[in-house]
């Protein structure tokens, strides 16, 4: 499995262009990090915000050979439905979308407008799904948007990645699916870094690590599953200071492009 990190950000992305704190000033010349998106072996897409098409292009990959977009939730950095339109103008095949109701929703007046049929996979949590080689289950979590927000645990039968983008601390059922499962990888949010007393469904450095901790007591994270911190916010520290606070709970930070091989 190849994870091509399209982008790292949260919904404003780093830096956030209104911004001159030390963060957002320190990751200025180190290059933006588009919100969060990744795409997988070239087939899947994991998430779909109006900046991950042009993230794509402008980091030399592709998306000629997409087969299934899998989306999270229905925010705007998660869901642009204009992909089908841009789509649609080059590529007529039918394209899956795994999602959960508000997603699909968001999707079916577009679909009407280009006149073509996509397939569409309402999923909710617990479900499990196939498409394109690849095993999707579903997971519940910490979060809403416009009604449910779900993860994903992705199995290609030999290597498994959990998308964990946006939640708060993890749902007892979700820690429950995962156990037992070692995981290659998880992509999982740090949205608020230092900044605590915020909404609950988002992470935080403390929280990040405590979610860490609750995955290795599950046996799903292992000294050899390779942890990456996204959705990466301007409550974050500089660079350096974050390296080394990820550090701490066994967890790295990479600029947008990256490329995990599994």
């Amino acid at each position: 499995m190849r994870v091509v990190l399209l982008g790292t950000g949260s919904a404003d992305g780093l830096p956030n262009p209104w911004c001159d704190c030390a963060t957002c000033v320190d990751q200025q010349p180190r290059g933006r990090r588009a919100p969060t998106s990744a795409l997988v072996d070239g087939r899947l897409q994991l998430d779909s915000g109006p900046e991950a098409p042009g993230q794509a292009a402008r980091l030399g990959h592709s998306l000629a050979g997409l087969e299934v977009i899998a989306i999270g939730h229905a925010h705007h950095d998660h869901c642009d439905p204009a992909f089908t339109l841009y789509r649609s103008w080059v590529a007529p095949q039918p394209l899956t979308v795994i999602g959960p109701a508000p997603v699909m929703a968001s999707l079916r007046p577009w679909l009407t407008d280009i006149g073509i049929e996509f397939d569409l996979r309402e999923v909710t949590a617990g479900d499990v799904v196939e498409a394109s080689g690849y095993r999707f289950t579903v997971l519940a979590a910490n979060h809403s948007a416009f009604g449910e927000a779900v993860l994903y645990l992705v199995d290609d039968g030999e290597r498994r990645l959990l998308y964990a983008t946006d939640t708060g601390l993890l749902p007892a059922s979700t820690l429950a699916a995962l156990a037992g499962t070692r995981l290659d990888a998880v992509l999982l949010e740090e949205t608020f870094g230092t900044l605590t007393g915020l909404t609950s469904e988002h992470l935080h450095l403390a929280t990040f690590a405590q979610t860490l901790a609750a995955l290795r007591e599950v046996g799903a994270v292992t000294d050899d599953t390779q942890v990456v911190a996204v959705h990466l916010g301007h409550g974050n520290p500089p660079l350096a200071e974050l390296e080394a606070e990820l550090a701490r709970c066994g967890a790295r930070v990479h600029p947008d492009g990256t490329v995990l091989e599994l």
